[in-house]
Parts: C-alpha cells; structure tokens; sequence
C-alpha cells in the first residue's frame, strides 16, 4: 500500500492493511491494559488552592506518574471546544483539498502527513495529523490552512492560552524540584520557547489489536499539553510496568513531562513518560497535542542543585546539548528505536 493519508483514501477498510501490522511481540494487548483502578492524578489550578500544596501535588505527580490532569487552568472552555471542532472539520474536507499539504518532510514546519516518520519506520501507524509550528504566531500563523475559514483565528486562540497555562506548570515543576519559580523558563528560553502542535485524526480501525495510534515513545520536547477527545479514549501510560489508559474527565487538559524535564532540569528525578495511542472499531478520535520546546541555541544540561551525589560528588546523568541538536536526532529516526536520550548520556567509568 503507498502510505497516504488515511482520511482521503476513499475505501473502508475491512482487515488491517499488512504494512500498519505489527509483529506478535510488538501488539497493544488490549486485554492487559488497566482501565480502571488506577486513577492518573487530576489537580485543581484555581487560585482557591493554596500554591504550596499545588506545589507538592505536581511534584508527587510528576515523580510517580510523569503525567497529569488539570482542572480550571484557564484555558476557556469555548477555546478548547472551538479547537475541537475546527480540527474536526479540516480532517472532514474533501481529500484533494487535505492532499495539497501533505509532505513527508519532517523538517516542514507546516504539513499533513501521516503515521510518524514514513521514510524511516518498517510498520505504519493508523493516524493522520496535520504538524503547525505556533510560535511566534506572527511569523507562521499566515501559513496555516486557510480552509475551514475559522481555522487561523481558532487555533491562534487557543494556541495563546496554551502558552500561558505552559509557563505556570513550568514554574510550579521549578518550585517543586527546589529550584528558583523562573528556572525552567529561563532555560527554555523563556518568552522565545518554541511551541508546535499536533491535530490528530485516527480513523476507526479494522484491528486495533494489531497496530497502534501511535507506539509507545516519549516526546522530546519540555512539556506536553494534550487535549484530548472528551467522548473517546485512545491515551495510554506506561505505569509500574503496567498500561494504564488516561480516560477523559470533564473540562481537563492532560499534561506530560518530556525529554527535556527529565534530561535538562531534573537529572532523571522527572521521567519523561512512555505514552501510546491504541485505536478502536467504531468511532474516529481526535486529539490535540501542543508542545512546549526550549528554543532551538538554548543549552540543555542538568540543573547544578540537582546533581550533588551523596558523597557530596557532582553527577550528571546527561551532557549538554542544545536543543537543535536533540531534536534533529530524534527526528532523524523512528519511535521503535533505542530511547533517543540513551545517545546523551554520560560516560561513567
């Protein structure tokens, strides 16, 4: 089958096309995934919670689960439901009106494409997405899909709530790992941290058992904000060896640490979570992912507080890296790969 997108191929699918199986040790295991019984925590960001208690709730959220819900962000409701439904209808226009942005390319700051890395992966993935670069808006909004008409204004609004509710997460996994309120900001940049988006569509799937959404893997960015299809659940962790699927709760956004928390400020006390997105028979999904990067020069590295020994020696798990070159690696590869980060750690003898 020559990989397209999904969405425009005009023919149901009844059984799974052969390149999106994947090999028998390499299934979901539906049949083995806790839906319920272990509840990923949901925290209250209203100003009526006492901020060191905020604190405290992140940080134990942050070093048991890598993952987390938040209530009353700020993010508007309208935002998050006009988000939805703009995104719901680009992936419902006509297939040669979608094919005009399809690349391959994943150094395009704006395409539709599908899977992950089509050049690179050996199995498929049943998903198609459309990959915007958000920040600054000035600069890339203009090259958005102009089609649905409301799209730009729609995704720009809710793109600066977004950025936002960012800094305020990033300030409180600051405070809760000790450091200083602005120490991530800093870091990443600050006001020119990047930010891009994933819209992502999965059409229902003949066999879900034999593929996935997308693989287990974690992002590369600092952090991700997921919104996420409040009727259908597709989002699952990996938890104390377990899958662990994050099933929707009214009104929240789902918030992950990544590749850059755990390397860069944490020194391996956050760990970036494993993640992965399953598919199902009947209903199509959809789902939201934005991401907040250190700018591209920024110097990644662990945090100096953070890498004390209890001999009172200096250890740092990971080298230094800017954040350009990280993410050309990570891009450079596919998510069945050894974890990207393994290639920054440092050399103990």
């Amino acid at each position: 089958m020559d990989i397209k997108l999904l969405t425009s191929s005009g023919v149901p699918f009844s059984t799974l096309p052969p390149s999106y199986v994947r090999p028998e040790s390499d299934r979901p295991r539906l049949s083995e995934v806790v839906v319920d019984g272990l509840d990923i925590p949901v925290i209250d960001l209203s100003a009526a919670v006492d901020r060191s208690r905020l604190v405290s709730l992140v940080g134990d959220a942050c070093t048991n689960f890598g993952i987390f819900q938040v209530i009353n962000h700020g993010v508007g409701s309208g935002a998050a439901e006009e988000m939805l439904r703009v995104a719901a209808e680009f992936f419902e226009l006509p297939a040669e009106e979608k094919m005009k942005l399809y690349s391959d390319d994943p150094a395009k700051t704006m395409r539709l494409s599908t899977s992950f890395n089509v050049k690179k992966e050996k199995v498929h993935n049943w998903r198609d997405y459309l990959r915007l670069h958000c920040h600054p808006l000035p600069k890339y909004a203009p090259q958005w899909p102009s089609n649905p008409p409301s799209f730009r204004e729609t995704v720009s609004n809710y793109c600066q709530e977004i950025r936002e509710l960012g800094f305020r997460l990033e300030d409180l996994i600051s405070e809760s790992l000790g450091l200083e309120k602005s120490y991530i900001r800093k870091v990443l940049g600050d006001h020119q941290q990047g930010q891009h988006m994933a819209v992502n569509f999965y059409p229902p799937c003949p066999q879900p058992e034999l593929t996935y959404g997308l693989p287990s893997h974690t992002d590369p960015n600092a952090l991700t904000i997921l919104l996420q299809d409040q009727l259908v659940a597709g989002l699952q962790v990996l938890n104390d060896g377990r899958w662990v699927a994050v099933n929707p709760h009214p009104g929240a956004l789902v918030v992950n640490v990544g590749d850059q928390i755990q390397v860069a400020l944490s020194n391996g006390r956050y760990m970036s979570v494993w993640h992965r997105a399953i598919t199902n028979t009947k209903t199509a999904r959809l789902s939201v992912s934005s991401f907040l990067c250190p700018e591209d020069d920024a110097l990644i590295s662990p945090a100096p507080e953070l890498t004390r020994g209890d001999d009172g020696s200096l250890v740092a798990i990971y080298r230094g890296f800017t954040y350009a070159e990280y993410y050309k690696k990570f891009w450079s590869r596919n998510l069945d790969q050894e974890h990207c980060l393994e290639l920054f750690k440092n050399t103990i003898e």
